[in-house]
C-alpha cells in the first residue's frame, strides 16, 4: 500500500452511530501536538482492519458490543517520536531555503528535514544524519530521483 506524503497522522478508531450520522474520533494527543486542526477541513482514508492475507489484524479485532461498552483510555506520550531513524534514507523534495541557506523538506506530520546544499524544487534521495524531537538532518546520497 502507496502512503500519501501528504499524511498528517495515523491512528486506529472506531466508527460510531450518533442520531443520523457517523462518527470517527480523532485522539486529543493529534490535536494538541499540532498535526490537525479543529478548525480545519480533512480528506479521511479508511484502512481496512484486515491484512493483506485476509486475517483480521488482532490489534484491532474486537467484537462489537464490547467495543461500545468498553471506555478506551489512551496514554499520549509526552511528546510525539520523529517519524525518521539515523541511517535511514528517504527520497525527499526541497520545499523552502531556511534561514542559513540550507533546504527544508517536510515528511510526515509536517516533520522538518533539513538537508544543506540542497535547492527549491530539487528532489533529492538523502541519508539522515541527525535526528532530534522536531526535526532532522539529512545529507544528499543522489542528486534526482
Amino acid at each position: 500500500m502507496e502512503i500519501s506524503e501528504k499524511l498528517l497522522c495515523l491512528f486506529s478508531t472506531e466508527v460510531s452511530a450518533e442520531e443520523d450520522r457517523y462518527v470517527i474520533e480523532v485522539p486529543r494527543q493529534e490535536v494538541e501536538t499540532g498535526d490537525i486542526d479543529p478548525d480545519e477541513i480533512y480528506r479521511v482514508a479508511l484502512i481496512s482492519r484486515e491484512s493483506e492475507d485476509g486475517e483480521t489484524d488482532a490489534s484491532t479485532a474486537q467484537p462489537q458490543a464490547q467495543a461500545q461498552t468498553q471506555t478506551q483510555t489512551q496514554t499520549a506520550p509526552s511528546e510525539p517520536q520523529p517519524p525518521v531513524d539515523v541511517g535511514e534514507t528517504r527520497y525527499v523534495e526541497i520545499e523552502d531555503i531556511g534561514k542559513q541557506g540550507d533546504g527544508i523538506a517536510r515528511v510526515e506530520r509536517g516533520y522538518v528535514i533539513i538537508v544543506p546544499g540542497a535547492d527549491v524544487g530539487e528532489r533529492v534521495k538523502i541519508e539522515v544524519t541527525e535526528v532530534k524531537s522536531n526535526f532532522a538532518v539529512g545529507e544528499i546520497i543522489e542528486e534526482t530521483f
